[in-house]
Order: structure tokens, then sequence, then C-alpha cells
């Protein structure tokens, strides 16, 4: 029988996707106040507030990787510009 090709690059796995859900759902659930209380922004607003170190990691693999924009004269960007966006706005 001749192996298949596999999963399309960039695909995730059904089991990973599964857990990614319902991971988020279970944030959303818990919420800020245990009960659901601003789903799933009040359960980050949690855990910056009690684990700032747990906090840090997810935004470090939420930011971008590279920065781009105008050089200064040493070849790094003259200034990084993070702007925290309100979706309630």
């Amino acid at each position: 029988m001749p192996k298949s090709p596999g999963r399309p690059k960039g695909v995730p796995n059904k089991t990973t996707a599964t857990l990614k859900e319902a991971i988020l759902l279970a944030a959303e659930q818990v919420g800020e106040n245990g009960a659901g209380k601003d789903g799933l922004v009040g359960y980050l607003r949690t855990v910056a507030a009690t684990d700032v170190k747990a906090f840090s990691s997810l935004l470090g693999k939420v930011l971008p990787m590279q920065v781009t924009g105008p050089d200064d004269a040493d070849g790094m960007p003259g200034a990084i510009k993070i702007s925290i966006v309100d979706p309630q706005r």
C-alpha cells in the first residue's frame, strides 16, 4: 500500500485543534471571577495580574518576532511602538 502524503503543511492535526479549542473555551468560561465575567479577556487580565511570568510568556508568543521599519545608524529600529487595542471601542 503506497504511503499517503499526509496532512498539508500548515494544517494542524485534529487533536491539537481540539485541545486549543477546549483551552480557549475553558478560559472563556472561567473568566475574571471564576464564573465567566468578561470571558477570555477577563481570564487573561487575571493571569496578567496574578502570574506575570506566565502572562509574559503568552505575550512572547503573540508579539511579532521581527521588527521592521526605518533603521537608526546602528541598524536597529529607531523606536518600537506597542499599542493595546481596546476591543470594546
